[in-house]
Order: structure tokens, then sequence, then C-alpha cells
């Protein structure tokens, strides 16, 4: 069993994959060295003696540099490295296009909705307009739960604190992320819910959500009605009648979208399930599907290899974009651009915001990029996309399922039980947490470092998927969890 690897070749650092004690000796090739320090597992050890500014390398780019002389031996960690990361950018594009062999069509079962899309679910969604309503939306949940058949798998309220008091961009991101959510084909009916004195009334929304189905969608304002809990219990009711007509039909994987966003990190994120699921969606895009990789704020220090993929120049210079438009945002509110990993990421072994961004984009694999979407924007063309999010794992998530993104694959290594408003699939980068908290995670990557190969936790993940995809529930579906989230990024009046 290994107990540490050099992820490249180029790397004069190496990651434990188990806890490593000071005084251990490692051999590396031609490399003999004794741990000089206890080495937590996804933490990195120094391979030679490092100078004080010398590029630390991992993944074959630099995640920082020393700031000390670093012996070999040593632990290199957040007191002895520094983000080598600046401000706004100029990229030239350096196109580095692989083509991936087509693969066999594989199948689910899912849904046909009279528009021709797709679903993987069969739920019904009660969306408020603003978050005056909310506890009347979370109300007509509750009870209405009794509509629920084999056929009508959940529903749900998506309680949200936005719809008024907003201006300009802002109020359009929340408006389109809403009427994204309505036209979602995870939903066999949708309830919309209004105040009727908002900013982002019904007949406003009716706008951004453009033609619908009148049987699937239903309308209800509530200053306009007498009881409007009884009232809208009485339309999810018709709702649910009309969605049960609904049944599971083979659907060729090629129609799946999979959201792709990892959360919580540590040392093992890039190379146990990051990796998994970048080969994962390599494997899915092979055989005509989709992925969408968002949360832009960690691309940074890793965007030029992503850069480098896009499958035109038009798309990269839509990619330079995507980056330093979020950059621009970060300094237009007098933030640092790299503030960045967070405290639970620094313990889990992720030094440095390139260290992290590195190990994060390991997710897209290895797929030319086809499309970059801007938040809100449903996914148009199929193969890997890139989507204009933040790292927040409750906006990211929100912001993939709203692009269309029937389940969202959510790697950590620290573990977390939220939800998004689709299926959302938790996997673990270690056996610890995946033992500790099963109730939360669904799939487990750390049996990588135990020796199962990369190619074969893909496939079985694929499998996973299809299974999700077929009506097999998700940890935090079981456990009854639906969130959602939208990105705030104007003033409140």
């Amino acid at each position: 069993m290994k107990t540490f690897i050099r992820i490249n070749s180029l790397d004069n650092v190496a990651v434990a994959l188990k806890p490593l004690t000071k005084g251990t000796t490692i051999q590396l090739d031609d490399i003999t060295l004794i741990l000089k320090e206890d080495i937590l597992q996804g933490h990195k050890f120094a391979l030679k003696d490092l100078k004080n500014g010398d590029d630390i390398i991992k993944y074959g780019n630099p995640i920082g540099h020393a700031t000390t002389d670093i012996s070999v031996g040593s632990w290199i960690h957040t007191h002895n490295l520094r983000t080598g990361l600046g401000e706004v950018l100029t990229y030239t594009y350096d196109k580095n296009v692989s083509s991936l062999s087509e693969r066999e069509p594989r199948y689910f079962q899912g849904y046909r909705r009279k528009d021709g899309r797709v679903g993987v679910r069969n739920e019904i969604w009660i969306i408020p307009t603003v978050g005056c309503v909310n506890n009347i939306a979370t109300a007509i949940e509750k009870a209405s739960q009794e509509y629920i058949t084999t056929n009508i798998e959940t529903i749900a309220a998506f309680p949200h604190p936005y719809g008024c008091s907003q201006m300009g961009e802002d109020q359009d991101n929340t408006r389109q992320i809403l009427a994204d959510l309505v036209n979602h084909p995870n939903a066999g009916g949708i309830l919309v819910l209004g105040l009727g004195c908002e900013n982002s009334n019904i007949d406003e929304l009716k706008k951004y959500i453009g033609d619908y189905d009148k049987e699937r969608v239903r309308f209800l304002v509530a200053q306009e009605s007498d009881d409007e809990i009884m009232d809208g219990i009485q339309i999810v009711k018709e709702l649910a009648a009309y969605a049960s007509l609904s049944k599971r039909e083979p659907i060729p994987a090629s129609e799946l979208v999979i959201g792709m966003k990892c959360g919580g990190s540590d040392g093992l994120s890039g190379i146990t399930a990051n990796p998994t699921v970048g080969a994962f969606s390599d494997k899915l895009i092979s055989m005509g599907g989709t992925t969408i990789l968002t949360e832009v704020p960690e691309m940074f220090g890793a965007e030029v290899s992503l850069m480098n993929r896009c499958k035109t120049e038009e798309i990269f210079n839509q990619t330079v974009d995507l980056i330093n438009d979020f950059k621009n945002y970060f300094t237009s509110h007098n933030q640092t651009i790299y503030e960045n990993p967070s405290p639970g990421n620094k313990k889990g072994g992720i030094s440095s915001l390139e260290d992290k961004s590195l190990g994060c984009t390991q997710k897209s694999g290895s797929a030319p990029i086809e499309g970059v979407l801007a938040y809100g924007e449903p996914v148009k063309v199929k193969g890997l996309n890139l989507l204009s999010a933040p790292g927040n794992d409750l906006v990211a998530s929100t912001a993939l399922a709203a692009s269309g993104s029937h389940i969202v694959l959510f790697t950590t290594g620290r573990g977390t039980p939220f939800a998004s408003p689709v299926p959302t699939i938790k996997i673990s980068t270690n056996n610890h947490l995946a033992n500790k908290k099963s109730s939360w995670i669904d799939f487990n990557c750390g049996v990588m470092v135990d020796g199962t190969p990369l190619d074969q936790l893909s496939d079985d993940l694929l499998d996973f998927v299809l299974d999700i995809a077929s009506g097999k529930k998700a940890k935090s579906e079981e456990a009854g969890f639906h969130d959602m989230a939208i990105f705030k990024q104007g003033v409140t009046l």
C-alpha cells in the first residue's frame, strides 16, 4: 500500500496518503530521505532542499513560494509557503486540445417531458417569487405531503430571501435563477407563489420563464387569495395528479447534464475524488453527455490549463473574461483575490489557492471546453462547460442546477450534509470521512489510496450516477433535504 505520492515528476514535494511519523525513511526513485517531522494525511513534505523564494511545485505547477529555507524531509504548509498569485492578468491562447474516443452508449430510466427535455426526478416544486411568502410556501409543502405517491418522489418548497428591494443586474439574476428552476425538467409540476406587490412579481417573472406547459406550471398570488394556503394545497393536488401521468422510460446517457463542484477540500481532493470525477466527466462526454464545472475563484492559479483546452479562440476569450470578471468582482469590493483556502482546507493539507485550484480543476478531466456560461444561463452545447458562479457551496450548486444540471457531484474531504434543488451526490476523498459520516457520503474515493485504480473507480461512479438518475436516492434526499441559494451581488433598497 502506498503511503505517499509525488503527483507529477516535476514536483519537489510529495503528499502523505497516510499519517507519516518523524524519522520515517522515504524512498522515491533515486531519492532517499528521512522525515524531519510528523506529516498528517494530505499534507506535503519537501523532496529536496529549498531556498527562501523558491517555487513549491505540485501537480507539475507552482503552488506558491517558500518563505524561508526548507530542508529535505520537512513539512511544507502555510507556515513556510506563500501564494504567488497576483491581480488581473493578460493571457495568451496556447491551444492544447485533445479529443476523446467515443464510448458505447449507456442508458438510465428517466422522465421525458412534453417539450422533449429529460428529467431524472418527478417532483413537485413550490417556488416563492419573494422572501415574504417563504413561510406560506413551507406551510403548503408540509400540508401537501399526502400527495406523494410512488410516482411523485418529493413535494418541496425552495424559500429564499430575495425577489424585492433589488436593483439592476442583481434583480435580473434572481428572476433568472427562479425562472431556470421553473423550467427545470426534474420537476413534474411547479407552483409559483407570489405575494403581489414585489418587484419580481409573477407577471415580471413570466417574461423570464418564456413559454411553459400550463398544466405543469401554475401560479398563485397570495394577496389576491382569500386563503392562500388552502388554495396552494389544492393547486399542488392538481399538479400531483398531472405529474403522476409521467412514467420512467429508457433515456440515453447522452442526455444527462452533470454539475461538478467541491467543498471542504483536503490534501487528497486533487489525488482521489477530483480525478475520479474528471475521469467520469470524460467518459460521460465520450458518450455524448454534458458536464458543467463552476466555482470560478477556485480556478485562480489553474486557469491557464483550462484556457488552453478551449476548443476555439472565441471560447478562450470568454474564459479569460470569466476569470478576470470574477477577479474584478473581488477588487471592486476591496477584497483580496487570493483570500482562500478556508481553515478546513488548511487543516486538510491545502496551503494556498493555487494548491486548492490545481486540485479543484482535476474535476474537469481532459475534455475540450465547449462552452462558457454566464450565471443563470442554461447550458446550450454538449460536452464540458464552464459556469460563472462563486465557490460558496450552496450558491454554486444552485447555479449548476439552474443551468440545467440533473445531478450535482460534490467532492469533499471534510463532509457536509447540504443539498441543492437536484440530487447532490457527496463524494468522499478519504476513508475516514466515508466511515464517520456514512449518512452524508454517497460514494467513497478514499479506496484509491488502498489501491483501487482510477479507471475502475470512475467506472463505478458512472454506474452510481446512472442509478441515481434512474431513481436511487442520494443520502441528502433520503434525509429530506432540499436547499437553494441565490448569488447576491447588488445593493438592498
